[in-house]
């Protein structure tokens, strides 16, 4: 039974663990440790299983925050949240995959740890401010105080979406074809006059270790990124010594369409486009090997 009542609840506890820490393989983490402190517990004495779990493992995930923003600090390059591929069902449920879309996890990082807890499990899963208040160990008041700061910091960082997902899948295709036959005419008619590229490969895979601003800059990159001998060089710094053909698709990421690249059976590189106005005003370039080792190619 208790293992039951656990795993009746282990989807949820991930999805709040990675919310508030962006990381898939640390949410995994922090729930193999929730299970360990519910398989040592007094159960007869947990009145409300669920909120129990749901309080051990959001104290789990803020400790373990805290500790992984100290690494972050001395990351190569930017740092992005680690990409989930979402299933249709999930895609079509708003308030499930909005909340786990990257630009706004990528904006959560703003966020002071406590806020970013109170801000995932008030505004994606609903629970009442006393509730949350008995996780973070703060007053009701203190904690609604949390929550205003949480949700001005977002609205003040998040993009604005104006395009819905089968628009969005529409530019990721152009996207990928324009940027793969160097069609870059065709790759700068889609990008905004401020168009941002923001690439993550954590010194491990090539992306940029500054944040590219303007068509020029992020056109150039990407064009220069497909062409054959950069595509040889990737492959080196992913530990593909022969070349392999790359394949391109469109997935669902976190909850919204996104390009995915894959070669010798795995994922190596994940393009989300944020689109505005009907052109890509952001893009976020996720590479490092080890945020790709959960994803799976498409058969």
């Amino acid at each position: 039974m208790t293992t039951e009542i656990f795993h009746e609840h282990r989807g949820l506890l991930v999805g709040v663990a990675y919310r508030i820490l962006g990381s898939a393989a640390d949410a995994e983490d922090v729930a193999q440790e929730a299970w360990l402190r519910w398989s040592g517990v007094e159960h007869e004495s947990v009145a409300d299983p669920k909120a129990y779990l749901i309080r051990v493992t959001s104290r789990l995930a803020i400790d373990r925050l805290r500790w992984a923003q100290s690494r972050r600090e001395s990351y190569v390059g930017p740092w992005l949240p680690e990409p989930i591929v979402t299933t249709p069902d999930v895609a079509e449920r708003a308030e499930l995959s909005d909340s786990v879309e990257l630009a706004l996890l990528v904006v959560l990082e703003r966020l002071s740890p406590l806020e970013r807890a109170v801000f995932v499990l008030r505004e994606a899963f609903d629970l009442p401010f006393s509730e949350i208040a008995e996780v973070i160990g703060r007053s009701e008041a203190a904690t609604r105080q949390l929550a205003r700061r949480a949700r001005e910091h977002v609205q003040e960082g998040r993009p604005r979406f104006d395009a819905d997902r089968v628009r969005r899948r529409e530019i990721t295709e152009r996207f990928i074809n324009a940027a793969t036959s160097g069609d870059l005419e065709g790759l700068m008619a889609l990008l905004s006059d401020g168009v941002t590229l923001v690439g993550d490969g954590g010194g491990k895979a090539r992306a940029p270790l500054r944040v590219l601003v303007g068509q020029a800059k992020v056109g150039r990159f990407l064009t220069s990124a497909a062409s054959p001998s950069d595509i040889h060089k990737f492959m080196g710094s992913i530990g593909v010594e022969e070349y392999a053909e790359l394949t391109f698709e469109v997935a669902s990421v976190n909850g919204g369409p996104a390009a995915v690249i894959s070669t010798a059976g795995r994922v190596v590189t994940v393009i989300s486009l944020v689109v505005v106005d009907g052109r890509i005003d952001t893009i976020y370039l996720i590479a490092n090997p080890e945020k790709m080792a959960h994803l799976h190619p498409a058969s």
